[in-house]
């Protein structure tokens, strides 16, 4: 491979993995960044190096959006209503989902484009990674796309019945020896996916030595199915002609522990959204270092959900990452947005501590620290650059809360290859 270097100079660096940088540079050969540093210190890049300046932006590494459900991006607008019980909507989505896998059955090349689409809007909003929930078999995005982003998709696997659930391992069983260096398998939440399934699910990510994602403590009425065997979910279940009796409530005494205990069995595990972990389930996870929690903010706000523990789980040290969740409860798929909604109503968390959340956090919680996530060297030149002409950090962090995504640029390795 030709030798090529290139020299990106902005008003801010935002290395995540150490301070930012006013004037700064960052110099990137064959697509990988070697350092970064204050403009005044650069020395000589030699004759081969080339020079753009991106001026008044703040540099930071492609956003990680840790968690989507591709398949609803042609949704205009979210299912449902603000602030409706999450056990309805779930009976509101499925009708949607069968709906769309009609479609699917019938038209392969749609529900590709329709993933394709969702793709294309993380990307050109700042995304350069995207934690996937896909339903088997999934099509992934459209070859001709020239999208610069990664997709890491786990194979969702539910049901209640014995039948559906060996049906969906092993479509997830499939979908990992397809596609074995960016993919997981998702048992998709307790409500959907019984503790035998779930059993299941972790032996298949220890014997492909992939990780796992799941939805984990969404609703107080989840807690109530499991402790209890009835509630909001108890009904939208039995309404869809399903006979809860003998798999809920949950045998074990403290279900929630149980089921931390149990995906940190697995290599690495995101446990999707946490909106009502309690303070002992919050001790539990930070004792698995091998445990992500994925917080989805504007999905939450759309449900009108308590405070979320987020400031508990940094204080705790576990890994937070931030997703978007769906169209199907978000209006887009701007992670940018996310960050600023932070920003704007969290006020007992640090602007660093948010953007860490939204870039190395996703990539701990994927696997991919390595490549993704900060500006350190070895690390993959991806960038998302937000405008701004700040001359100090509390302006700075400032011009973050008010720019909006699409103000965002996808820096990707167009500039750096």
């Amino acid at each position: 491979m030709a030798f090529t270097e290139h020299t990106i100079r902005s008003r801010w660096v935002i290395p995540i993995a150490g301070p930012p940088i006013e004037n700064g540079f960052i110099v990137v050969t064959n697509g990988k960044i070697v350092r970064t540093g204050k403009l005044s210190r650069l020395t000589s890049v030699g004759e081969s190096s080339t020079t753009r300046d991106l001026g008044d932006v703040a540099i930071l590494p492609g956003l990680v959006n840790a968690h989507t459900h591709l398949e609803f991006s042609d949704l205009q607008h979210p299912i449902g209503r603000p602030g409706m019980e999450l056990a309805e909507w779930i009976g509101e989505v499925i009708g949607s989902r069968s709906k769309a896998a009609g479609l699917a059955q019938a038209n392969a090349a749609s529900a590709q484009s329709v993933i394709t689409s969702g793709a294309i809007e993380a990307c050109d909003s700042g995304t350069s990674l995207l934690g996937e929930i896909a339903t088997t078999p999934w099509p992934g995005i459209l070859k001709s796309s020239d999208q610069q982003i990664q997709i890491f998709a786990f194979a969702e696997v539910l049901g209640l019945s014995p039948a559906r659930a060996t049906e969906r391992l092993l479509a997830a069983d499939n979908h990992i020896a397809s596609h074995p260096m960016a993919c997981g398998v998702s048992p998709h939440a307790p409500y959907s996916t019984p503790p035998a399934l779930i059993d299941r699910c972790v032996k298949l990510a220890l014997r492909s030595r992939c990780p796992l994602a799941m939805h984990v403590a969404e609703s107080p009425a989840e807690r109530m199915l499991l402790s209890h065997g009835s509630g909001p979910f108890a009904d939208t279940l039995t309404s869809l002609g399903l006979d809860v009796s003998g798999i809920f409530p949950w045998s074990h005494r403290e279900p929630f522990l149980w089921l931390i205990d149990r995906l940190a069995e697995a290599p690495a595990a995101m446990l999707i959204h946490g909106n009502y972990l309690s303070a002992s389930e919050i001790t539990r996870i930070a004792a698995h270092p091998s445990l992500s929690v994925v917080f989805c903010p504007r999905t939450h706000a759309y449900f009108g959900h308590a405070k979320h523990p987020v400031s508990e789980l940094l204080d705790a040290g576990i890994n937070v990452a931030l997703g978007t969740d769906s169209r199907a409860s978000n209006p887009d798929l701007q992670l940018w947005r996310e960050v600023r909604f932070l920003l704007n109503h969290r006020q007992d968390l640090t602007t660093e501590s948010v953007l860490k959340m939204a870039t190395l956090g996703g990539a701990i919680a994927l696997q991919r620290s390595d490549s993704h996530g900060t500006l350190l060297p070895g690390r993959t030149a991806v960038f998302a650059a937000v405008p701004t002409t700040a001359s100090d950090l509390k302006s700075l962090y400032g011009d973050f809360a008010e720019s909006d995504a699409s103000s965002i640029d996808a820096l990707h390795n167009c500039i750096a290859s």
